[in-house]
């Protein structure tokens, strides 16, 4: 089951776009009038935040009639959600919904092609996305994502143990600190040592020091195929990760050079999906 978005993150988004209520719907003295909206598809998506735009509505005091699940691709024609309430609901709700449904949708839309077009080239492979979320908006971009069949690479700083050049050239640099890894790993047992590698040299003298994961940085598809057999021989059981430009145009050469993992940010940015509103009067 994807995650949920909290009650204090729903209401902060109501809160952001309706302060004070809505003048438009009050001044026309439609807002206790009976209405029904409904959210279609315009092109092939995979949902997100189905869910939390049908809160959205709810928590404006509408009722929700037909909800589809994050995670479901549809076709263009689709209804994926309908609601029935109050106009004076439907209006407050309106956008909020509909931002974080095509936003979200985008997201996960871009990560589901990625993920499609990798794992036909080799089965198993993960696709993982970066912490390069927009400041404020990581809970959405990590149930959209997943939505999508990614996981993230690391939720913060809290919970993962990465090793940058930005942090050996305070350890003396990466030679000096990759004698520290058999005490770095007795400090830390439950998790795995990942160390970013910026040339196939420093990924050799990575791997031979017996961390868990190499990541590679920036190394085209072609340099990274050969690198990732002479990885292998020298560590053969390590981990290798690619990471660094991946995205939808260059995913599958990627995938080809026979790494267990793509780390991308590519999926954060693009256009919204396409989803089209409509409201009319309920028939009393």
């Amino acid at each position: 089951m994807l995650c949920q978005l909290s009650d204090y993150d729903i209401n902060r988004f109501i809160e952001e776009d309706v302060p004070y209520g809505d003048l438009t719907t009050l001044l026309l003295g439609i807002s206790d009038m009976e209405g029904k909206i409904t959210f279609t598809s315009r092109e092939t998506t995979t949902l997100c935040c189905t869910e939390e735009a049908a809160r959205v509505l709810e928590h404006c005091g509408a009722s929700v009639t037909f909800c589809m699940h994050s995670g479901t691709t549809v076709d263009a024609g689709v209804v994926i959600l309908s609601v029935n309430g109050p106009v004076g609901a439907l209006h407050a709700g309106w956008k909020v919904a509909l931002n974080l449904l095509e936003y979200a949708s985008g997201i996960a839309t871009r990560t589901r092609n990625i993920v499609n077009v990798v794992t036909e080239v080799k089965l198993g492979i993960r696709v993982v996305t970066t912490r390069k979320s927009f400041p404020g908006t990581k809970k959405v971009a990590i149930k959209a994502i997943m939505a999508g069949g990614a996981l993230p690479h690391r939720l913060g700083l809290s919970e993962s143990v990465l090793v940058f050049r930005q942090h050996t050239a305070f350890c003396s640099g990466l030679d000096n600190f990759l004698q520290t890894i058999a005490e770095l790993k007795a400090k830390t047992p439950e998790h795995k040592i990942i160390v970013e590698a910026e040339t196939a040299e420093e990924a050799l003298k990575i791997a031979a020091a017996g961390v868990d994961v190499v990541q590679i940085d920036k190394l085209t598809p072609e340099k990274l195929s050969q690198l990732v057999s002479q990885l292998h021989k020298v560590a053969p059981g390590i981990t290798i990760s690619a990471a660094g430009g991946i995205n939808a145009q260059n995913a599958s050469a990627y995938a080809e050079t026979g790494v267990d993992i793509l780390v991308l940010s590519s999926v954060y940015f693009g256009k919204p999906s396409d989803i089209a509103v409509s409201m009319s009067p309920l028939q009393s």
